[in-house]
C-alpha cells in the first residue's frame, strides 16, 4: 500500500467525522448541547462546555484534514520526473520522417553499375 493510498484513506475519515460533528450542532445553541440541559448542577458537562468541545473539535478536524491535504500532495508518485510537456513528445512523434528519394542505380545485364551520365 503506498504512502498516497493511507493519506487518503486518512482524509476519508476525517471527512466523515467532520460531518458528523458539524451535524451534531445547532446553530441556534441547540442539538447536543440542549440535550445536557436539566436541573442546574444535574448537567453533564455543562452546555457551555458541549458547545466548547464541538467547536474545538471542528476546528481541529479541519486542521487535520488541511494538514493531511497537503501531506497527500508530497506523497504523491510523479512518475520519472521527466518535466517535459507529452504534448510536445505527440507532436514530434505523429508525423512520420520521410528520406530523401533518391534515384536507384542503373545496371546493366552484366550485373555492373552503369552510369548513364558518361
Amino acid at each position: 500500500m503506498s504512502t498516497f493510498t493511507i493519506f487518503l484513506a486518512l482524509i476519508v475519515v476525517v471527512a466523515f467525522l467532520l460531518v458528523v460533528v458539524i451535524m451534531v450542532q445547532n446553530p441556534k445553541g441547540g442539538g447536543l448541547s440542549s440535550s445536557f440541559g436539566g436541573g442546574g448542577t444535574q448537567q453533564l458537562g455543562g452546555v457551555k462546555k458541549t458547545t466548547d468541545f464541538l467547536d474545538k473539535s471542528t476546528w481541529t478536524l479541519a486542521t487535520l484534514m488541511l494538514v493531511l491535504i497537503l501531506l497527500s500532495n508530497v506523497a504523491i508518485n510523479r512518475g520519472s520526473g521527466n518535466a517535459e510537456s507529452k504534448a510536445i513528445d505527440d507532436v514530434n512523434t505523429t508525423q512520420p520522417v520521410v528520406p530523401a528519394a533518391t534515384a536507384p542505380a542503373q545496371t546493366d545485364d552484366t550485373g555492373t553499375a552503369n552510369d548513364s551520365a558518361q
